[in-house]
């Protein structure tokens, strides 16, 4: 039975900060590469696309953890009940690149707080804007759209489906992979590494790739794919679940000059889509 949640206002956490200093170490960064599989870069070079995201998280004692593994609610974040917390999206422009070695400033601001409802129930969409600087220089500008769900279901196929593309990487997600990223972002989100935990009470097939993840995946397939080009701008939005051990791909074909479209999925539809902006 879906639960209902009595309306809440949530207007005293619009505009409510938080900053974060993180030292971009080429210690953390070669575990990223690799994670990826990858080179890592040198002191002075730019961080790969995506790579922030591996910065900037406070460590929290496990007895600070909720039952799902996520830091409990009603510090930054607002609480959201007992709903499940999901990547739905977010934005991202590109300025100038972070650099590698040196430290960074990040500041996040709560911009929007929506509640909504849909087939899966009362869906809470928390929209935050994260700015990166480096010597008081704004590098990167992006806005994270995090969704509290009920405790239903997932969803398992989507009605697009996946068509060929200009480009085409083959994702085979393994424990392994999903644990390495869980750990060079330090998520203790259960879902990515408990199977007991995300099979019996969340309701997945197995365990679950990190939005993150499949986003980073998909914008490295089309810079392989298309060397030299500049991003300006890069939005994605989930649509619904890959886990482990489906295959997937990550593709992409050029729209118009200047702009891509780029998705991830597999023979049950596409996973998350996005659209890339670049000179």
């Amino acid at each position: 039975m879906t639960a209902t949640h009595p309306p809440t206002d949530y207007s005293a956490w619009i505009g409510r900060t938080e900053e974060a200093v993180d030292e971009l170490s080429r210690n953390l960064i070669k575990r990223i590469a690799a994670t990826f599989g990858e080179a890592a870069p040198a002191v002075g070079q730019p961080l790969p696309p995506l790579w922030m995201w591996c910065f900037f998280q406070e460590p929290v004692a496990e007895t600070l953890l909720g039952s799902d593994g996520h830091p409990a609610r009603g510090g930054f974040l607002p609480p959201a009940d007992n709903r499940n917390r999901m990547w739905a999206g977010g934005r991202v422009e590109f300025i100038s690149p972070l650099k590698v070695g040196a430290e960074a400033h990040r500041l996040s601001t709560i911009v929007n707080i929506e509640e909504k409802h849909g087939r899966s129930g009362a869906l809470l969409f928390v929209t935050v804007r994260h700015e990166y600087s480096q010597q008081g220089e704004l590098c990167v500008r992006e806005e994270q759209d995090i969704v509290y769900r009920e405790p239903n279901p997932p969803k398992l196929s989507s009605a697009a489906p996946t068509a060929p593309g200009d480009w085409s990487e083959a994702v085979t997600p393994s424990p392994t992979l999903l644990f390495r990223y869980s750990a060079v972002t330090f998520n203790g989100h259960r879902i990515h590494y408990d199977h007991p935990y995300v099979t019996g009470t969340e309701g997945y097939a197995g365990l679950v790739v990190h939005g993150p993840l499949i986003a980073t995946l998909t914008l490295r397939a089309f810079l392989r794919a298309n060397p030299g080009k500049r991003l300006r701008q890069f939005a994605y939005r989930g649509v619904r679940p890959l886990t482990v051990p489906t295959p997937f791909e990550v593709a992409g074909r050029i729209g118009a000059p200047g702009q891509a479209q780029l998705w991830a999925g597999n023979a049950d539809g596409v996973a998350q889509s996005a659209d890339v902006f670049f000179d």
